[in-house]
């Protein structure tokens, strides 16, 4: 194929399949990030007064609840988060500490039973140099994981495909941690 000066390649057939992911770009340009680090900037703090289908939130627990994660790794990737708006996991108190764990708990059997991962990777990210995109507000992931799942599209195209929408995964995550 020859390009003549001044002619776009946009639109035209090539020998490349593209995936095009142009909803990436508020996260990869921050712009649903919080403005600052307090409460009344937090998504976390704001998505318990929501619905729960409109806060994606699958369980509300005591002192914390379980949120599906808005920009996923993989599908199911679900993040438990203490109501109260703190960022560190030593200035947590013994009872948010404890649900912290059982809900994590929970999250990773009912993903078991939805989706049946090969594994999980379960952590979190305290701080911004240490990779936390909302600092302010502590937050565990729960990221289920299959044989394969990383494959050339998050190194090369800096693309994951998800096969879910975050409503549909919501939905089936809530109805299994019910029983």
């Amino acid at each position: 194929m020859t390009i003549e000066p001044g002619e776009s390649l946009v639109g035209v057939p090539d020998a490349f399949q593209r995936l095009w992911t142009p909803h990436r770009m508020a996260y990869i340009g921050g712009e649903s990030k919080p403005k600052d680090s307090t409460p009344a900037q937090c998504p976390f703090c704001a998505a318990p007064g929501k619905d729960d289908e409109d806060g994606l939130i699958v369980h509300r627990g005591e002192h914390c609840f379980v949120v599906m994660n808005l920009y996923p790794y993989s599908p199911g990737h679900v993040m438990v988060c203490p109501y109260r708006h703190v960022s560190d996991y030593t200035d947590l108190t013994d009872a948010e500490r404890d649900e912290l764990a059982s809900l994590t708990q929970h999250a990773i059997a009912t993903l078991r039973v939805v989706s049946a991962p090969g594994g999980f990777n379960v952590g979190m990210n305290l701080g911004v140099v240490a990779g936390a995109g909302i600092a302010a507000h502590l937050h565990q992931h729960v990221v289920p994981r299959w044989q394969g799942d990383m494959n050339f599209l998050p190194i090369i195209g800096q693309t994951r495909a998800l096969p879910q929408l975050l409503g549909d995964a919501r939905a089936l995550l809530a109805q299994a941690w019910r029983g």
